[in-house]
């Protein structure tokens, strides 16, 4: 049977942002404690595995995260995992947003004064298109919205499929291929490791 490269890739661990739910882009927020026992969580997962690349968000949740997990060594930053830029729903509840925007979809609509789908298209598609060079497996540490923008171009459906892949912070998911490179699949999805 033929084996294929794995992407695992990590939400990084709770912050106290995530925990009530605004919108955390750019804004550098630390991990809460429950966060940092996250990581360390995902560390005990990925106990053993071993790594072709490792890459990591510029965030210091997702550094952080990198870090508990035990991989921060051999870990490059790279600024296209960047979670999602909301421009002025920065730091914002969605209903807060929809208090005064109702349709408001940020796989559709984006952030104003922040990045567009396009943009984070454009960021996904290279990532991924790295990731597909690499021999060996990769492992990544992002945020929640850009992770569910790259499953949905992993699988060649339009950034807006995201919406439908809930994610949860602390998250294990592995993308990987069906019979051929040609076949990309996601081989697990939003699972939390047991403590």
């Amino acid at each position: 049977m033929q084996t294929f490269p794995q992407i695992y890739l990590v939400r990084h661990g709770q912050t106290a942002w995530s925990l009530s739910g605004q919108h955390t882009g750019r804004t550098d927020i630390p991990l809460t404690e429950a966060g940092e026992e996250e990581g360390r969580r995902m560390g005990r997962r990925l106990a053993g595995r071993t790594f072709a690349q490792i890459w990591t968000s510029p965030s210091s949740r997702a550094r952080r995260t990198c870090e508990l997990a035990g991989f921060a060594a051999d870990a490059r930053v790279d600024p296209d995992l960047c979670e999602w830029d909301y421009g002025d729903y920065e730091g914002l509840l969605s209903s807060e947003i929809h208090a005064h925007n109702p349709k408001w979809d940020v796989f559709h609509d984006g952030g104003p004064h922040g990045e567009s789908p396009a943009d984070v298209l454009a960021r996904a598609d290279r990532v991924i298109a790295r990731m597909r060079e690499v021999n060996g497996d990769v492992l990544v540490f992002s945020s929640g919205h850009f992770l569910r923008c790259m499953a949905a171009r992993w699988l060649g459906l339009e950034l807006s499929a995201g919406r439908f892949l809930l994610l949860n912070t602390g998250s294990l998911n592995i993308f990987s291929y069906e019979h051929a490179l040609s076949q990309p699949a996601i081989a697990l999805w939003n699972e939390k490791p047991a403590s």
